[in-house]
């Protein structure tokens, strides 16, 4: 068994700047969990008119209506197996503002093809996007979203381009700070920026046999569908 990553990205993946290889080889078969402590230093949003639209996906955990400097955050990417059986892992991004700490939580499996992972959005999964990834010749990691699907009882519809985003994750391994740096940059092709962060941190890696999976880590429901 590998991990997620490294399947989809195959040969690719040994491109990878080392650390970035061992942070993307969490998994069940590593028995590794990753806990990334950091500072973001920039979180913006786009026009105000966005700001409603990232205040509704705050109440399941999508995306951050809030933009600030400087604000300390935590990553947690921690591998299980979900109710269907499928090897998940988690990547929940606890913002720590200043009153009330807001999060922005994903689960990622492995497409059924084998050729993508499948990020499920949110407390509740209702809305799951495919995502592709790139090793860059830097050693950088480059991860684009694809088609976004929203799910709910038997709705199971493409989310229309008018009111997606497109999200452009970058990250990479500063040898000289000793820490990881990512960059997040979420758009709509037709009114432009909605939301982004960058920063750096710092990873940590636990046996997750002995840490598991802490409670709340999970989201609420789960899909089935992939």
């Amino acid at each position: 068994m590998t991990s997620i990553f490294r399947t989809v990205l195959g040969a690719d993946f040994d491109r990878l700047h080392p650390r970035l290889q061992r942070r993307f080889s969490v998994g069940l078969a590593s028995g590794e969990a990753c806990v990334g402590r950091g500072v973001m230093d920039r979180i913006w949003h786009g026009r105000g008119f966005v700001k409603p639209f990232l205040a509704l996906g705050a109440t399941r955990h999508i995306l951050v209506p809030r933009t600030g400097r400087n604000i300390p955050f935590t990553i947690e990417n921690v591998p299980y197996a979900d109710t269907f059986g499928r090897e998940t892992v988690t990547f929940v991004r606890t913002f720590h503002f200043p009153g009330r700490p807001r999060r922005f939580d994903a689960q990622m499996i492995l497409a059924p093809q084998g050729d993508r992972v499948l990020d499920y959005l949110g407390t509740h999964q209702h809305l799951a996007s495919d995502l592709h990834f790139e090793a860059r010749p830097d050693g950088s990691l480059v991860i684009r979203s694809g088609e976004h699907r929203f799910r709910e009882g038997p709705v199971d519809v493409r989310v229309p381009d008018l009111i997606g985003g497109d999200a452009v994750v970058r990250e990479s391994y500063d040898d000289a700070a000793g820490r990881f740096r990512i960059s997040v940059r979420v758009t709509n092709r037709y009114v432009g920026p909605l939301f982004g962060y960058e920063g750096s941190f710092r990873a940590d890696y636990r046996d997750v046999r002995e840490c598991g999976v802490r409670p709340g880590l999970r989201p609420v429901r789960e899909e089935a569908r992939a």
